[in-house]
């Protein structure tokens, strides 16, 4: 994989430690005639001075470049003892992977000919699977970026989903179908194949769900691979198809068509954005359990049930972080996007979440402490 020089920089978290320190030691340089008489406070001006950079920083947030155009999908893996990575999907075609903490560039994955709509990572991380517009789905090998297989389709690809045990993989897209592969069979083919390093095109899928009244906007597997939750890009509500009979189980009823679905690490609840609506769904009841109503539209929304908050972000070019038990607004918006907001996503361990954005760029915010 080729190197890409990223400009992430840690560094920039400094800078209002330098600008606070300016302004202390300027009033400090003050004569004593004209310095005003004060009380003393309880707190030590240095303190004061900390606590001020300390907020301030924790505002900044690490910008990650690399890409050309705007990212559409983030998307987390599971905490590994290789630790956590990040994969963002682009209009660029070309999905990459990063270290989640520090946002530095780890590899690209080559061989899309048009934009990357999705990408994610299998369970270990071992494996990543991409949708594009190029009318296929990839599966990556994570670890030396080789491409392992293509999945030809008939229209745009616009999301993929690994299953939990990692043996199976869906895609859906413009052709208002979710496909499931085994990728086992992959595995067979492969070793029978005389030319086993050629990636192969004309995969039969185990099973098709057919019956979506519009373009598959996402899909994801839940309640241990058994039921598969898809949204459309052109009609509201959440279809739960049973994976197994291809049947649509039952139907979640929403105000506008769903943007984004994210599934809790545990597997035990839901949460969508449509419209102005963030929702958080009970997967064993498939009741919502909460709904929060935004001021804007929103393009996505992460929950962290450990830290009790949840961001969103849209239209407004703003990265909103919410209090799960009132709905309000902590703090002031994360700023500094040029352009919507399109995915957010929580990391694993919730100290903290990236945000990307049409301006092309990731950026990585400090999940604020609990007080």
């Amino acid at each position: 994989m080729s190197q890409i020089l990223l400009t992430s920089t840690p560094h920039i978290y400094l800078a209002p430690l330098f600008v606070c320190l300016f302004v202390y030691l300027l009033r400090w340089s003050e004569s004593p005639e004209e310095a005003p008489l004060e009380e003393e406070s309880e707190a030590p001006r240095p303190f004061v001075f900390l606590l001020c950079a300390a907020h301030m920083s924790a505002h900044i947030p690490l910008v990650c470049h690399g890409h050309s155009r705007p990212i559409v999908s983030l998307e987390y893996s599971k905490e590994t003892p290789d630790g956590t990575f990040l994969v963002s999907s682009s209009k660029d075609g070309k999905p990459m992977l990063r270290d989640a903490t520090t946002g530095d560039w780890i590899g690209t994955f080559e061989g899309h000919r048009g934009a990357c709509w999705d990408a994610t990572l299998n369970v270990p991380a071992t494996h990543c699977a991409t949708a594009s517009a190029d009318f296929s789905a990839k599966l990556f090998n994570a670890i030396t970026g080789d491409c392992l297989h293509t999945f030809a389709h008939k229209h745009i690809v616009k999301t993929v989903c690994f299953s939990q045990c990692g043996t199976k993989l869906i895609t859906g897209g413009s052709e208002k179908v979710i496909r499931i592969f085994d990728l086992r069979k992959l595995e067979l083919d492969s070793s029978s194949n005389d030319n086993s390093t050629s990636t192969q095109t004309m995969t039969q899928p185990a099973s098709e769900l057919v019956g979506a009244p519009s373009q598959i906007k996402t899909a994801r597997y839940i309640c241990n691979d058994e039921l598969i939750l898809s949204s459309c890009s052109d009609n509201p509500d959440l279809r739960v198809w049973d994976a197994r009979t291809g049947i649509i189980a039952t139907t979640l009823k929403t105000e506008n068509a769903v943007t984004s679905i994210e599934i809790s690490e545990d597997g035990k609840y839901i949460t969508t954005a449509d419209g102005k609506n963030v929702t958080l769904w009970d997967v064993g009841s498939f009741r919502p359990m909460e709904t929060w109503k935004m001021k804007y539209n929103m393009e996505s929304a992460s929950v962290c049930m450990k830290e009790g908050k949840f961001v969103c972000g849209g239209e407004d070019m703003w990265v909103h972080l919410h209090d799960c038990a009132n709905g309000g607004e902590i703090g002031e918006p994360g700023k500094g996007h040029h352009g919507p907001v399109h995915c957010v996503r929580f990391a694993p361990d919730g100290k903290s979440y990236s945000s990307g954005s049409e301006d092309g760029t990731i950026r990585i915010w400090q999940t604020p402490s609990n007080k």
